[in-house]
């Protein structure tokens, strides 16, 4: 037999003992002079009738409408009930000494347990016990009423509480006292009722953990704590995370057993690590794991009293842990209907073992503190665990997975399964299992920017880009230093050398349409990443603070390696620090030195584009590791550019690219004039012709304020001859 099946087998026994035992009690207590009493639906036994004459029912189970009416009507005159059967002290001794051996047992029942661990009287004990029979044994109403001499109370009282057990205590009354306090029991006081009168009951937790149910977590606190488990195909933690979690378990081994913990702080921008980490530690110290996140935590102050009361004693039953998740939460929120004030409050209540998983560091809590700063699995450990969950199937996939995406154990993990069961045993050639891989892990690093920036469908490439060779030549040099990053810090043993700088950041420098945004476009379609163009107009905020929050949740979100951030017109954002005169001027360059700081410890490819280069801060420049300027087309970079707007599907007559070259315009414009001709020609239901194009590009002149000389834009179709 297991373990736990003797502990089981022991609560049984000592459960049996124990409802005998307190059966006699109250048959003692009744006695025969109270044996008359009868309760809606029992039968009484006239003289006349013989055992084997079945019973006579005297009167019907009362509806609930006739439970309100007066004792007189609800039970008529019935005959005596035969004598009850007198308890005598030998009985009482024996199922007395029986219960005592049943308590003795190794592991001790629950009853026993429960009272050790509240630091319940004898008395308090036998309290409970007496509630929690009402649950076990479905004669206990019936003697409760017998013992009360009152059919409507087939239920414990305190009154009969005093009268039934040996050393009676009015401190177990007390709302400080543990039955109370814990709530292990409930009272159900109607008006103008003694407490000493009132209907006793016991929580539905207390008597599922005397049944021997100890392994359940409350149901009413289920719908704010959820478990947290460690998956079966988790694979072996790294060597970074391993360090974490033995040194958060050494530094609580070395608490004194009755201090209470200190609150385990998890920082840093990596939930699903932070998870995993608690998971490993609570584990270690045979703890269950319950995660709540803090926006459920109730604001009234009963809601929160409920709460963690509750909690505490389920604590005291249940070794668990908390994981508080204020991930999301804007630490600098105020005010008292704030979650992070109602945190603060909670915290002040429970005392049992937390994690609370913040980026950064909250203050204010009032209990001690254990900061741990929380990362991601390292490159290196990265790639190991692509090569654990992939196996021999995608042969250089995890070099290129972990070299460009900074994921956790659990994604990859996930994207694995994903991929792989996805081929249900197909042979799969390699290059597209790559191609699977590589777009399941953008799908999971998809930033999720909102408001803040808008993602871009990239669909130019080199052969669209026209522009002079020395600045094609640095777009193709950004773009190899993304994809060979890893092979140089980390395989090279660069990363080693530096702690900043590992990312890569751009400036296109240029007039509005030489290019600047579709080389931003045709690096990320060559890279295959996602390309995020910044609101700055939602980034930039005239609320302090507002501003830093803003690009911290870029940078973060697009820190996982799947997003390529492209800053247009940054001028307005990347400008130079001024002098300080007032407060305006020193939260302006506070957040320009954030920025700073947050761009040398980005990781990934950033872009900024501008049209004002002398607008930017000498200090931003130094830190740029590639400055393209976007020039103003030449006359051979005009026509090449005229001779690949127009799509292959586009119906075209008669176009003299030599002169819509001479038309000094750059490549934006060019672009428009195309279009503007298109639609032209779709109206006409004719091809897109050089009258058509020189009229859009008189439009587009216009637009831009230049001069137009009307000559300039007239089209003579050439004579025959010179066509032939």
């Amino acid at each position: 037999m297991s373990q736990r099946a003797q502990a089981e087998k022991a609560n049984e026994d000592y459960l049996a003992a124990a409802l005998e035992w307190l059966r006699l009690r109250l048959m003692r207590v009744a006695g025969p002079a109270r044996s008359s009493v009868l309760l809606p639906g029992e039968v009484a036994e006239t003289p006349q009738a013989t055992s084997a004459a079945p019973r006579r029912r005297l009167f019907r189970r009362q509806s609930p409408a006739n439970l309100l009416a007066s004792p007189a009507t609800m039970f008529p005159l019935l005959p005596p009930a035969p004598p009850a059967e007198t308890i005598t002290d030998e009985q009482l001794q024996k199922a007395e000494e029986t219960l005592r051996r049943a308590e003795a047992s190794d592991p001790p029942p629950q009853l026993i347990l429960l009272a050790s661990r509240f630091g319940l009287s004898q008395f308090e004990r036998d309290v409970l016990l007496l509630c929690a029979a009402m649950e076990l044994d479905t004669r206990i109403a019936g003697l409760c009423a017998r013992a009360q001499d009152d059919p409507l109370k087939p239920f414990p009282t305190f009154g009969l509480a005093l009268t039934l057990f040996e050393n009676p205590t009015w401190e177990a009354l007390a709302a400080g006292g543990p039955l109370r306090y814990w709530r292990l029991i409930e009272i159900k006081q109607a008006d103008a009722q003694s407490l000493i009168a009132s209907a006793l009951s016991t929580d539905e937790r207390i008597a599922d953990f005397i049944k021997g149910n100890w392994g359940t977590f409350y149901e009413r606190l289920s719908s704010f704590f959820m478990p947290l488990e460690v998956a079966e195909t988790q694979p072996e933690l790294p060597h970074s995370q391993r360090v974490a979690v033995e040194w958060i378990v050494n530094a609580l081994s070395q608490q004194t057993p009755s201090a209470i913990p200190p609150i385990i702080h998890l920082l840093g921008p990596d939930a699903p690590s932070k998870q995993i980490i608690a998971l490993h530690v609570a584990s270690a110290l045979g703890l269950r794991l319950y995660r709540m996140p803090v926006d459920l935590l109730p604001a009234p102050a009963p809601e929160m009293e409920t709460l963690t009361r509750l909690l505490q004693r389920e604590n005291i039953l249940l070794p668990v842990a908390l994981y508080l998740d204020a991930h999301e939460q804007d630490l600098h929120a105020q005010g008292d209907g704030s979650p992070l004030q109602s945190l603060r409050r909670f915290l002040l209540r429970v005392t049992g073992m937390v994690f609370l998983d913040t980026r950064d560091v909250l203050s204010g809590l009032s209990r001690s503190v254990m900061p741990v700063d929380i990362a991601k699995p390292t490159p290196t450990e990265q790639r190991a665990a692509w090569s654990e969950a992939l196996g021999i199937a995608a042969a250089d996939s995890p070099a290129r997975l972990s070299g460009q995406f900074n994921l956790d154990l659990t994604t990859i993990t996930q994207v694995a399964e994903q991929v792989l069961s996805a081929q249900a045993g197909d042979e799969v050639p390699l290059a597209i299992l790559r191609e699977q891989l590589w777009d399941a892990c953008l799908l999971h690093t998809r930033p999720r920017l909102e408001h803040l920036a808008q993602r871009l469908d990239p669909r130019a490439t080199w052969d669209d880009l026209v522009l002079p060779a020395n600045e094609k030549g640095l777009l193709r040099q950004i773009a190899d230093q993304v994809g060979r990053r890893s092979k140089v810090y980390e395989d090279w043993g660069f990363a080693q050398k530096m702690n900043r700088g590992l990312g890569i950041s751009a400036l296109f420098a240029g007039d509005s349409g030489t290019g600047k945004t579709m080389s931003a476009e045709v690096i990320a379609n060559d890279l295959r990443l996602d390309l995020y163009r910044i609101d700055l107009s939602a980034v930039v905020s005239k609320y302090i603070g507002e501003t830093e929050k803003n690009l911290r949740r870029l940078f973060d979100a697009a820190e996982d390696g799947g997003a390529i951030l492209f800053f247009d017109e940054a001028d307005a954002l990347f400008g130079k620090r001024s002098e300080v005169k007032d407060a305006h001027d020193r939260y302006a360059n506070i957040e320009i030195n954030y920025l700073l700081m947050r761009m040398e410890a980005f990781r990934g490819l950033a872009i900024l584009a501008t049209n004002m280069k002398s607008a930017l801060d000498t200090a931003f420049m130094r830190r740029l590791r590639f400055i393209v300027d976007f020039p103003h087309p030449s006359l051979a970079e005009r026509k090449a550019i005229w001779q690949k707007v127009f799509p292959r599907e586009a119906e075209t007559r008669g176009l003299d690219f030599d002169r819509l070259a001479r038309l000094s315009v750059p490549g934006g414009a060019i672009h428009n004039v195309a279009i503007n001709a298109a639609f032209m020609a779709a109206e006409a239901q004719s091809p897109i012709t050089m009258p058509l194009l020189l009229r859009a590009a008189e439009q587009e002149f216009r637009k831009m304020g230049r001069p137009v000389n009307e000559a300039e834009f007239r089209w003579q179709e050439p004579a025959a001859e010179e066509v032939a």
